[in-house]
């Protein structure tokens, strides 16, 4: 079991313990859970979806990585297939507040990442604030997404976004987790490749500045992630830190990074270079390439 995860689990029921232990014993995994083992465990404890989920926020939450606020915030993000992708804050010691990663933003990026349509559910521990709510409402299942909350009854985020103003008021039809690919030519080194696989997918839909990023660590491990952009354009994601979502819930440390690369528009309305720069440098990473996306 991954060091993080020892506090919270110790603090579960014994029979909770006993269904999960297999699964958070198992090496490989990364703060994931199939279809399977989702109908295992509620087999197993007898619990409904929604109150397993809700009993698996504390496992969330201890993936934070919080040493600003010493606040951990916990989220699950399920699937439409079935997958549940765990998901927590994130903060950055060294620079802007504005590169804070929260709980909600990191379970919906970790679902995209892996591949993830459409969500049908959201679970965390705490009300989700003004800027998640907006997040959310970038996504393909609408102001319908249901919202599960300790204590409360399950909610759907028109009901915490009402009025909601969001990409089907720009006349947007592509949206966050919808499927895309903008076409850009693979070119230069794996890293720099990567990097501009993942800027095919990103979802730039109102600046057009696609963008991403892809790091390599010590361990060999290359992990991307991709820009989220945001009808009311400040809880847009980006690259950077869609890509560090991924490596935490992997379980590796984001101090670990040893060299990383980012693709982005030439001339971009929006430039990612210096923020993403100075974020990598505050953990500890300086070698950084910039790749220029290009078409046929």
């Amino acid at each position: 079991m991954h060091p993080r995860f020892i506090s919270a689990f110790g603090a579960l029921p014994a029979e909770l313990q006993s269904a999960l232990r297999p699964v958070f014993d198992d090496a490989q995994f990364q703060a994931v859970l199939t279809p399977e083992q989702v109908a295992a465990l509620m087999q197993q404890t007898q619990l409904d979806a929604d109150a397993l989920a809700l009993a698996l926020l504390p496992l969330a939450a201890a993936c934070a990585v919080a040493p600003v606020s010493r606040f951990n915030v916990g989220a699950i993000a399920r699937g439409v297939s079935g997958h549940w992708y765990f998901g927590a804050n994130m903060e950055f010691a060294g620079v802007a507040l504005q590169q804070t990663v929260h709980a909600e933003q990191s379970a919906i990026t970790h679902a995209w990442l892996r591949g993830e349509r459409s969500l049908e559910a959201m679970t965390v521990n705490y009300t989700p604030c003004g800027h998640c709510r907006q997040f959310m409402n970038e996504l393909n299942s609408g102001t319908g997404l249901r919202i599960s909350l300790p204590g409360r009854s399950v909610s759907t985020l028109g009901d915490y976004l009402p009025d909601a103003f969001g990409p089907r008021d720009l006349n947007i039809t592509t949206l966050l987790l919808d499927k895309v690919d903008h076409g850009y030519l693979m070119q230069g080194d794996a890293l720099a490749q990567a990097a501009i696989a993942a800027a095919s997918e990103s979802h730039a839909p109102y600046s057009g500045s696609h963008s991403g990023v892809a790091l390599r660590t010590a361990s060999g491990a290359l992990v991307t992630g991709r820009y989220a952009e945001n009808a009311a354009f400040n809880p847009s994601l980006p690259p950077l830190q869609a890509a560090l979502i991924l490596l935490n819930m992997q379980g590796e440390a984001c101090e670990n990074i040893e060299a990383a690369a980012l693709a982005e528009v030439e001339n971009a309305t929006l430039d990612q270079f210096a923020a993403t720069q100075a974020t990598l440098a505050a953990l500890g990473c300086t070698q950084l390439t910039r790749v220029t996306l290009r078409k046929a």
